[in-house]
């Protein structure tokens, strides 16, 4: 082989190698600010979601129709 190719190859190992290390250590924190958004998607907007199984049901619903628990409102 050349030497080159071999400079070459310790190069791209070394990126990777540095690229791994940054993802590594990077400070974590949470991909949104706890409280700032919902827990449920946009598609249970006007339903009720059950506080025991968490399904969501019909707006007008006074049980779930999954476990039967009496839901608020």
């Amino acid at each position: 082989m050349d030497q080159t190719y071999l400079l070459l190859l310790a190069a791209a190992i070394l990126v990777t190698v540095g690229a791994l290390c940054a993802m590594l250590l990077r400070p974590r924190k949470p991909a949104t600010p706890e409280g700032s958004d919902s827990t449920f998607a946009v598609s249970t907007e006007g339903m009720k979601i059950c506080p025991k199984c968490g399904m969501g049901n019909l707006w007008t619903d006074r049980s779930c129709i999954s476990c039967r628990a009496p839901l608020k409102g």
